[in-house]
């Protein structure tokens, strides 16, 4: 596997998310502590789409911002070692846009870059891409606490 691609069992050993609610297939590409290209298979089968719409289904916007922190996740995790064994929690969504509805069938590539980091919180700027179309956007911020 070419340098800075994880797969999946790797993404298990750094995320503490799991079905149905790992929303990172893929890691493309990382340069810690600055950046992180991950990717998200968008198929049918998600129990979403179930509701979400029935007969024009769409991923809930929510969960496409929930994919960008996930691979931010992965960026603070792999950037900070002492982190590990800690979570991640939202503290803020900041200057989000909603660009193109992101549907069963869809590759979402989500770009993130460190704004600020610290020892307790980090803020990145997100981009979630379908086909090169611009998607979602947002600056998260979120905090390290102890797992209980």
């Amino acid at each position: 596997m070419p340098q800075g691609v994880k797969d999946l069992q790797e993404i298990f050993k750094l995320l503490p998310h799991r079905y149905p609610f790992l929303l990172v297939d893929r890691v493309l590409e990382i340069k810690p502590p600055e950046y992180v290209k991950a990717l998200k298979n968008v198929t049918f089968n998600e129990a979403f789409f179930q509701g979400h719409f029935p007969g024009q289904p769409v991923m809930p916007g929510v969960l496409v911002i929930e994919a960008l922190a996930q691979a931010g996740g992965i960026l603070a995790y792999e950037s900070a070692p002492e982190a590990q064994g800690r979570l991640f929690f939202f503290l803020g969504m900041d200057k989000v846009k909603f660009r193109r509805p992101v549907v069963p069938g869809d590759q979402l590539i989500l770009e993130l870059t460190a704004l600020h980091r610290s020892s307790r919180a980090w803020k990145m700027a997100g981009k979630a891409f379908v086909e090169g179309q611009l998607a979602v956007e947002a600056e998260l911020t979120a905090a390290i606490a102890p797992a209980a």
